[in-house]
């Protein structure tokens, strides 16, 4: 019995199911969901401003051009 304790394998085993164990009892919780709900929705917020951002860039860049091309017509 005194070699048990010292087994790494066993003790990786007991730590691995321990582990599998609280994860699934954390991933079941209204913590976990809430935090996912949360995570998701910043990402969705995200996406949201940098798509905004990306078409006023994009019409900034498109007014530069008719200034330049009228601007270079008008030389």
């Amino acid at each position: 019995m005194k070699d048990g304790w010292k087994n790494k394998t066993m003790w990786t085993f007991i730590g691995g199911a321990a582990t599998a164990l609280a994860g699934s009892k954390f991933l079941k919780s209204n913590t976990a969901h809430d935090l996912a709900v949360k995570g998701l929705a910043g990402g969705m917020k995200l996406k949201s401003d940098t798509t905004y951002k990306y078409e006023t860039i994009k019409e900034d860049a498109k007014d530069l051009l008719e200034e330049a091309k009228v601007q270079h017509e008008g030389e």
